[in-house]
């Protein structure tokens, strides 16, 4: 087990403790996960003056890593997520989207990451928001960046 590590920000506080075991034949004679190597556990306890929330994730791993170093792994792939996200949410309206039913909220998902990912591979210069208004007002722009497809 890692010492815990602590944080404090946006007026919380935030204390991750990782813990990885290599010990997995058990898992792996139920399941057989080609490549896995170990198993990693991380528990969040998150204090705000309104109060205290305890969360625990589990994870399968390909190398079987330090636990300082997948408490450091873990943090970098939620924020990148986060980063994800946030442009999902502020650049592209995500939730304001009310789509609820059948394939549509899965079909839309995938459509914004390829939107996004066709933006951000296109190298001229600007926001990503820039770029989406560009592409509505500029016929050469949008066909370019549809070019990629």
């Amino acid at each position: 087990m890692a010492a815990p590590v602590v944080e404090a920000d946006h007026g919380r506080i935030e204390t991750r403790t990782a813990t990885v075991s290599t010990d997995i034949d058990w898992l792996q004679k139920e399941h057989q996960w080609p490549g896995l190597r170990a198993i990693g556990k991380v528990i969040r306890v998150r204090e705000t003056p309104e109060k205290t929330t305890t969360e625990m994730a589990y994870y399968l791993l390909s190398k079987a890593l330090s636990p300082e170093r997948f408490n450091t792994v873990v943090r970098q792939h939620w924020g990148v997520e986060n980063r994800l996200q946030w442009r999902l949410d502020v650049v592209m309206n995500e939730d304001q989207d009310r789509t609820r039913l059948g394939n549509g909220p899965h079909s839309l998902a995938v459509l914004r990451y390829m939107v996004l990912n066709a933006v951000k591979k296109k190298g001229s210069k600007g926001s990503l928001r820039g770029k989406f208004k560009r592409s509505g007002w500029d016929d050469d722009f949008l066909l370019r960046l549809l070019e990629q497809f």
